[in-house]
């Protein structure tokens, strides 16, 4: 079923540049490698100690995505560990990653998050700190700001994303950056039209989670 249900997602993405991310929380490895098995390369997690308790269960070729908060305190633990970083949502984490990946001596690739709707609930930039933090940020020497990310509302007519899929995109315009990380199961097609580059795809994948 996971094999069936990746060919349908790689079957939408077919006309687009969007890489798909499959979402691995609180899936087994023995999921994870159906899906690796079907041509997902991409993982995405949202905890720090799931991530790292999974990456010498599974293939080295695989890209890991770190997709949910990160707290000050883990990010000694995740940089050189991941290909990307989704969730940066204030300076502070920006310094703190910079300061551990010139203890190591790389390059961090990241993208700020954007509390594109202004949900109380939510990380992320608010669109008028944008500026500020990227000026501030993109000083640091061991960080690169790649992209934006962000978490569309919860919504039963994925439509009504359009219009912040929409303004992320000229966001990442009007501040020249490659990567927009935006769409979920619900919601991915949407996001793609409005030329997301990471779809992060959990529930489609694996099915409905089991906390």
């Amino acid at each position: 079923m996971i094999k069936e249900n990746i060919n349908s997602i790689y079957n939408d993405l077919n006309d687009s540049n969007a890489e798909l991310i499959a979402v691995s929380k609180t899936q087994s490895i023995e999921k994870m490698k159906e899906a690796y098995d079907a041509g997902v390369k991409n993982f995405g997690e949202n905890k720090v100690q799931e991530l790292l308790s999974k990456i010498d269960k599974l293939p080295s070729d695989i890209n890991w995505h770190l997709i949910g908060h990160l707290q000050t305190n883990k990010v000694k633990d995740i940089i050189g560990k991941v290909s990307l970083i989704h969730s940066i949502d204030s300076v502070k984490l920006a310094e703190t990653i910079d300061k551990e990946a010139n203890k190591k001596g790389i390059i961090s690739n990241t993208l700020l998050e954007v509390n594109i709707a202004d949900e109380p609930t939510k990380y992320g930039f608010h669109v008028n700190e944008l500026d500020s933090a990227i000026n501030s940020i993109s000083k640091l020497p061991n960080i690169k700001v790649k992209g934006l990310m962000c978490v569309a509302p919860k919504t039963d007519n994925p439509e009504e994303n359009r219009k912040y899929f929409n303004e992320m995109a000229h966001l990442k315009d009007k501040y020249n950056l490659e990567i927009l990380s935006m769409g979920m199961s619900n919601d991915y097609k949407i996001a793609v039209q409005e030329n997301s580059s990471y779809v992060r795809i959990g529930t489609k994948i694996f099915g409905p989670r089991n906390y």
